[in-house]
């Protein structure tokens, strides 16, 4: 797999079938190993060894509905009180970010309503601080650490 803009970090394998699987530490099973799943799984890991959020709070590709439509997220933090914390939509590393990248997870947002986004190719990562009162997003230059409280 191609080398992404993260640390290193340490991941489980598996083969099977001729197909190459990485374990997911938050599903808690091997999972195939395609280029968007390569981002995300680099993506939990970050959250766990780099910004200390707790596993327990941290949810990977569950359902959403977005104006009665199924979606599916790629990861979201939760607060201990079950708030949304962050929200990330990951791509694969060929899959140049665009504005229709944030208008896709802003869509989801509308419903969630994260404190914090985040979309990244696993090259490059843009991080957002979401202001609901003004109805905007800013750019931020990293995501903050867990608020462990």
């Amino acid at each position: 797999m191609q080398q992404l803009n993260f640390p290193s970090f340490s991941f489980r394998f598996k083969n099977s079938e001729n197909k190459v699987s990485i374990f997911d530490a938050i599903r808690k099973k091997f999972i195939i190993l395609t280029p968007e799943e390569w981002v995300r799984q680099h993506t939990v890991q970050f959250l766990l060894e780099e910004k200390n959020y707790p596993k327990s709070y941290i949810n990977v590709e569950k359902l959403v509905k977005v104006n009665d439509i199924n979606k599916r997220y790629d990861i979201v933090v939760f607060h201990p009180n079950g708030e949304l914390y962050l929200l990330i939509e990951c791509k694969a590393p060929e899959v140049k970010i665009t504005q229709e990248t944030f208008d896709q997870i802003a869509r989801y947002n509308l419903n969630i309503q994260s404190n914090y986004l985040m979309v990244s190719n696993g090259l490059d990562h843009y991080f957002c601080q979401m202001d609901y009162k003004q109805k905007r997003y800013t750019f931020i230059k990293e995501l903050p650490n867990y608020p462990h409280k």
